[in-house]
């Protein structure tokens, strides 16, 4: 560093300073895009639940997971003191039921993962770092999807831990929570995707929650009216095919099919074998386009 000081007009030193400070070259650790990735999604998962946020942030977030954990604690009180030979709602169900609490942290959540960093125009500085579009959207994704399995697996594990005081059969009641975790592992990536899709499409988080709200629960009222329509009218090879249109009776047909989960629609008419894999098929095929329109939608942002 070097310093001058001019001589004032009088002759005595003026205030003036020039500072040279020059650059330094970075010789600590340089850490990859991996590290990067890690980061953001720990960042993002964690900002889910509020954590590292204002104590009004932690709120809805923590009254939405005690909302869905709450009729699980019920249920295992009521098996344990009644003795009962099997649990009120099976594992894989159990998502099902309490769909519009999960609506409503994804519409909550959702928006605040994306929405504010495209309208404060933040995410060149994410990519300031060694880190690229995929990352940002595998990232950002993943984090949404991890947070609403945090949400919808917690009770099952109560509704475990339950089953196995009141003595059910152990066997049994493992294969439920398998059943019912991988039931929830479609519901948490296909909500995710949906959700950040919405939320990604406005830089306004209030637009976000309601679109994501109205993608949720309009084409379930819709569908369930024609489903009872269909059934009224005895036209019941319709009821399993009609479900395709609405995400969570798209899960709905996958677990009744294949994890051992009753079905919500009419008279409990569960879509057939063929019909369940073309849940399955859609359900995944739904996942991988909102991945793609992420990625398209970050590419149009020049990013």
């Amino acid at each position: 560093m070097t310093s001058a000081q001019p001589a004032s007009p009088s002759g005595a030193p003026g205030d003036a300073h020039i500072h040279n400070i020059g650059y330094r070259h970075y010789d600590g650790p340089r850490l990859s895009r991996a590290y990067a990735r890690r980061s953001l999604f720990a960042q993002s998962l964690r900002g889910s639940y509020g954590l590292g946020r204002s104590a009004k942030s932690k709120v809805l977030p923590a009254l939405l997971l005690a909302a869905m954990c709450l009729p699980a604690a019920i249920m295992v009180a009521v098996a344990v003191v009644t003795k009962a030979g099997a649990l009120p709602v099976g594992y894989s169900r159990y998502a099902v039921y309490l769909q519009a609490v999960i609506g409503l942290y994804l519409a909550a959540q959702a928006p605040q993962s994306v929405s504010r960093d495209l309208r404060f125009k933040s995410i060149p500085l994410y990519f300031s770092r060694p880190i690229e579009r995929v990352d940002y959207v595998a990232s950002k994704f993943a984090a949404m999807a991890a947070s609403l399995f945090i949400l919808t697996g917690i009770p099952l594990l109560i509704l475990y831990a339950g089953a196995l005081l009141a003595k059910l059969d152990f066997l049994d009641q493992t294969k439920g929570l398998a059943q019912g975790l991988v039931a929830v592992a479609l519901l948490s990536l296909l909500f995710a995707g949906i959700g950040l899709v919405i939320s990604a499409a406005t830089p306004r988080r209030g637009f976000g929650v309601a679109a994501v709200i109205a993608v949720l629960t309009i084409p379930y009222g819709a569908v369930s009216a024609v489903q009872n329509i269909a059934f009224i009218q005895g036209n019941e090879s319709a009821v399993g095919w009609l479900g395709l249109f609405s995400p969570i009776t798209l899960i709905d047909g996958v677990q009744s099919t294949f994890l051992g989960g009753s079905s919500s629609f009419p008279n409990k008419l569960a879509p057939t074998t063929g019909a369940g894999f073309v849940y399955l098929l859609v359900t995944l095929a739904v996942i991988v386009g909102c991945y793609a329109l992420l990625m398209r939608r970050y590419r149009k942002a020049g990013l």
